[in-house]
């Protein structure tokens, strides 16, 4: 290959793919898992959150390990050891079906859920600078990850639909009997990945630029990342944000089966409206990412997503709707947070993008730390459920949510400026010295 000929990168882009659509899949079991515990079991509100909890919170604890094992080991094996931690973890989901003993299920399955969010935390902090590398970051590098983003939101479009279908559409009786098939279909798409991991050849540019530096390249590290205040607003965005984009369907689920009384099956549905337009705007996304800029989607998705929230805290309930793709009739209030789906689809991708910009050779520890901070997805819901339980009413627990987006526009409006002025001294040296600023 000549120098000027541009590498042929089809077949990685395509694993990551993938691999996005793996994450989503099994992450998207917490919710619907979460309503047939919580009548299995008789769990709080709160409670029935634990699972989702225990999954996102394993970020916290893998995020930054994650980023140093991609550091030293590379994208492949970095991907292949998150496939067999996310087998272990479906697998003791599904051990939990088999027990007897309230607190034996719960327990396990907890277990499960938190080992298979070590796998989702290994995935993400594999998949996101590798497509944002593979794209060349910029506008491009944040159309593949939008592009991706749609793959994400077709696996989760799918989950709380199969899992609602298997449910039967009512919860009289249900336990998590009823949701085996959805695990063996989790357990096959790992060993599957496993297969075709193992017969890829991913690019390496980590391992490469190391090779390259020799033993004169000091690694580089988290405080150096923290450096760069646009990084530091980036990383609280993403905890928000993922707080935000799984406490919407969540809570709505928990709203129609237990306040509305609404068919699990029908209720499924609705959430996978959700995760449906989320796939819709990640496409519209990734289509115009390329002549949009991720500030501007993101001022206007936060914008847009404050006016949803506040139409679904402030109407009246008694107002019904049709949600046309889904030929099902609800309250204004849930129509109005499916709608949000369209806003938190390019949130993820147009926030690592702007924290991710000129970050250099900090890139990979500082996306280990993001995942660090994936755990808000735990976070935010738990807090939902603990607003709702207080108050005994869903629908005002989103004022949560709404401070959250209200925070994510102010950081796409000024937070996500990027300034080395604190660090600029220090950091230019560093990279002078080691050749980096060559480029």
């Amino acid at each position: 290959m000549s120098k000027n000929q541009k590498p042929n990168y089809t077949l990685p882009i395509i694993v990551m793919f993938f691999l996005f659509a793996m994450i989503s899949f099994v992450t998207g079991f917490q919710n619907p898992f979460g309503v047939i515990l919580k009548s299995q079991l008789g769990l709080s509100a709160l409670q029935s959150q634990l699972g989702n909890a225990a999954n996102f919170i394993a970020y916290a604890f893998m995020g930054l390990p994650a980023g140093m094992i991609l550091q030293k080991k590379g994208y492949k094996f970095s991907a292949i050891a998150a496939v067999l931690v996310g087998l272990a973890g479906v697998g003791l989901m599904f051990l939990s079906s088999t027990l007897e003993g309230n607190d034996t299920i719960f327990s396990v399955y907890l277990a499960g859920a938190f080992v298979a969010g070590f796998s989702m935390c290994m995935l993400n902090t594999v998949v996101n600078p590798m497509l944002n590398t593979l794209g060349g970051g910029g506008k491009t590098g944040n159309q593949l990850l939008q592009f991706g983003g749609s793959i994400n939101s077709l696996a989760a479009t799918i989950c709380p639909v199969l899992v609602g279908y298997l449910m039967g559409g009512s919860l009289q009786g249900l336990s998590l009997t009823a949701a085996r098939p959805a695990l063996y279909v989790a357990m096959g798409i790992f060993a599957l990945a496993f297969v075709v991991l193992m017969l890829s050849k991913l690019p390496e540019p980590i391992l490469e630029e190391l090779k390259r530096g020799g033993k004169k390249v000091e690694k580089p590290t988290l405080a150096g990342a923290l450096k760069f205040r646009h990084y530091v607003g980036g990383v609280v965005a993403i905890f928000l944000y993922v707080g935000i984009e799984v406490g919407i369907p969540n809570m709505a689920n928990l709203y129609m089966t237990n306040t509305l009384a609404m068919d699990t099956t029908v209720a499924g549905s609705v959430v996978g409206a959700y995760w449906f337009l989320m796939l819709v705007g990640r496409l519209v996304g990734g289509t115009v990412g390329g002549v949009i800029s991720s500030k501007t989607m993101l001022v206007t998705v936060s914008t847009v997503a404050l006016a949803l929230i506040l139409g679904a805290i402030m109407l009246d309930p008694a107002t019904k709707v049709n949600i046309p793709f889904v030929d099902v009739e609800v309250p204004i209030n849930v129509m109005l947070l499916v709608l949000c789906g369209l806003c938190t689809s390019v949130m993820w991708g147009g926030i690592f993008n702007l924290a991710a910009e000129g970050l250099g050779k900090y890139t990979a520890v500082a996306s280990g730390f993001f995942m660090v901070m994936v755990c808000g997805g735990g976070v935010l819901p738990l807090i939902q459920g603990a607003v709702a339980d207080a108050v005994q009413d869903y629908l005002i627990s989103y004022w949560v949510l709404f401070a959250a987006t209200a925070y994510l526009l102010y950081y796409a409006l000024i937070g996500s400026r990027v300034t080395r002025r604190d660090a600029s001294a220090e950091v230019i040296a560093e990279e002078v010295k080691e050749g980096v600023m060559e480029d």
